[in-house]
């Protein structure tokens, strides 16, 4: 089934109806009318961030008390205040697309880090200006094969890129808050992830913990022949720290696909040829967004028909 025809199925379960506004101002202004006025659960797509900004105690404030489930189509939702989802009197129940991203975001993990390891931004960059391999050429790149792969934050995505980094004969070790019962890649403390690691992989949430998680301390730790790669959310990686230890050679490089204020770009990255910089591609394929679609079009249908969410945010599995 489509996700056309999904989310005409679900006319059979109440009305659908899309918002109008263009901007936050619109949108609380269309709760203060009562447009919303009924509605149970609702479709937020990542799209809907730009006119709505972060879903927070203001727009909480004003939606109506039927209102009690919100779908996201993501598997981040640092966009919204959870805890005050949580406190909102009734609660309003948040959930995700926790394994449907898993492949794409693996897959592009994957790309920044043989595009980093290989130095072949660089390349490409003299290829663009009529240089060939430029004069002098530029430096050897090194093969992922015998490299170290760590991985912040061994979650689906994470486990995903350490299972496709086994074939290019890369080991892998991790850390997480905890060790992971049955996990047989190598758990390891937080310094010993940073200084063992050819390959750092950030796979983490954004949250008050993990921002700027990595950050000078961080880096300095760090191989001077390392690379970090960031596919989780921008603000975990502390820019200006990346850019000063790309810049005093502290680190070799980075593939990032996320950045700290979207869709603004620190300077100091976008002049550096030892980074590989994509747009926020992670789940940018046609076979990714269809999945991530049905999956919270079924959670809609869960919160309509049985009054629970399919996949629940895991701060409000208990609530």
């Amino acid at each position: 089934m489509s996700a056309q025809t999904q989310w005409e199925s679900l006319n059979d379960l109440g009305d659908l109806i899309q918002t109008k506004a263009k901007s936050r101002d619109d949108f609380i202004t269309e709760c203060n009318e009562g447009r919303f006025n009924g509605v149970v659960a609702a479709y937020r797509t990542a799209e809907s961030i730009e006119i709505t900004g972060r879903f927070d105690k203001e727009l909480l404030s004003v939606l109506p008390k039927s209102w009690v489930f919100l779908a996201s189509c993501g598997a981040g939702y640092d966009p919204i205040d959870v805890t005050a989802c949580s406190q909102r009197e009734p609660p309003l129940r948040v959930s995700n697309v926790p394994i449907a991203v898993n492949d794409a975001t693996a897959d592009t993990a994957i790309f920044l880090m043989l595009g980093a390891l290989r130095n072949f931004n660089a390349s490409m960059h003299t290829l663009r200006q009529g240089d060939w391999k430029g004069e002098p050429p530029v430096a050897l790149g090194h093969d992922p094969q015998g490299k170290v792969l760590g991985i912040l934050g061994m979650g689906g995505i994470g486990k995903n890129i350490g299972a496709k980094a086994a074939a290019f004969g890369m080991s892998t070790i991790y850390h997480n808050r905890r060790k992971i019962d049955g996990e047989t890649a190598e758990y390891v403390t937080f310094e010993d992830l940073l200084k063992r690691s050819d390959v750092l992989s950030i796979n983490l949430p954004l949250n008050p913990d993990t921002r700027h998680i990595i950050s000078t301390p961080q880096l300095q730790m760090m191989k001077a022949t390392s690379i970090i790669i960031n596919t989780a959310r921008g603000a975990v990686l502390d820019e200006e720290a990346l850019v000063e230890a790309l810049e005093h050679g502290t680190i070799a490089g980075a593939g990032l696909d996320v950045f700290e204020e979207e869709p603004k770009i620190h300077p100091g990255l976008l002049r550096s040829v030892n980074v590989v910089l994509l747009p926020h591609m992670g789940t940018h394929t046609t076979e990714t967004k269809r999945k991530m679609e049905e999956w919270t079009i079924q959670n809609i249908r869960e919160a309509l028909e049985k009054g629970r969410l399919m996949s629940p945010i895991p701060e409000q599995q208990g609530l």
